[in-house]
């Protein structure tokens, strides 16, 4: 999870001057990869080192796809003739971790979450806030994305950045989709508000809680 960036910076204690995360998870936070890099940082990097990427941003947009949502939730209400609506509730609440088309986004991003791995604490990994994504296309929106960026910052006089956004080439670790039940009009220009809570699943620590609130809609998602 974590290597030296140059054996020969090694301490006599065993520590390490620099330190090189070669994992995140899915939405950044999936699987506690982080968690292994906090404790790796704080039992063997020496003092006045540094954990490289430093920074990590996560952020949400809007998405429009009604062939996507038609394909996953709608097509429950007929069934080659059959209503199974109730399959719904158990779809749903599973986000999907896939490579989503540039163009179906439908706003502009939000970040909702700037880590600093040479900072932040174990219990930063949770948090909630509230964001708000400004819709470019009038339309229906059927779906929030979310996605990461990741930065080469402290002291680097060559700073490298890497994203894992729809907009840029694809990377194993894809974006992370969160259906709505029903698709929600939106209209160009509008500032759609929203809350979103990120919580470790108490009965699986390696799994994600993502609650999201959108107008008078909340759904609770599991990754």
């Amino acid at each position: 999870m974590c290597r030296p960036l140059e054996q020969d910076r090694r301490s006599a204690q065993g520590q390490t001057s620099g330190c090189r995360v070669v994992d995140h998870g899915y939405f950044l936070l999936f699987e506690s990869m982080l968690d292994s890099v906090l404790y790796a940082r704080d039992h063997y990097l020496a003092d006045g080192g540094s954990v490289y990427p430093d920074l990590c941003n996560l952020s949400l947009a809007a998405v429009g796809d009604t062939q996507r949502h038609q394909d996953r939730i709608a097509f429950w209400d007929d069934v080659y003739g059959f209503n199974m609506a109730c399959m719904k509730k158990a779809v749903v609440p599973e986000a999907s971790v896939e490579v989503l088309k540039a163009d179906a986004l439908i706003s502009e991003p939000a970040v909702i979450q700037t880590l600093d791995c040479n900072r932040v604490c174990l219990s930063e990994l949770e948090f909630a806030t509230d964001f708000c994504l400004k819709i470019t296309n009038t339309t229906e929106c059927t779906a929030v994305v979310g996605y990461f960026d990741i930065f080469f910052d402290k002291g680097c006089g060559n700073k490298v950045s890497f994203s894992t956004s729809p907009q840029v080439t694809k990377t194993h670790w894809k974006q992370t989709v969160f259906l709505l039940d029903t698709p929600m009009s939106v209209q160009a220009g509008e500032e759609l508000q929203g809350k979103i809570n990120v919580r470790k699943n108490k009965k699986d620590p390696r799994s994600l809680l993502v609650t999201l609130e959108l107008r008078d809609r909340k759904q609770t998602y599991s990754l």
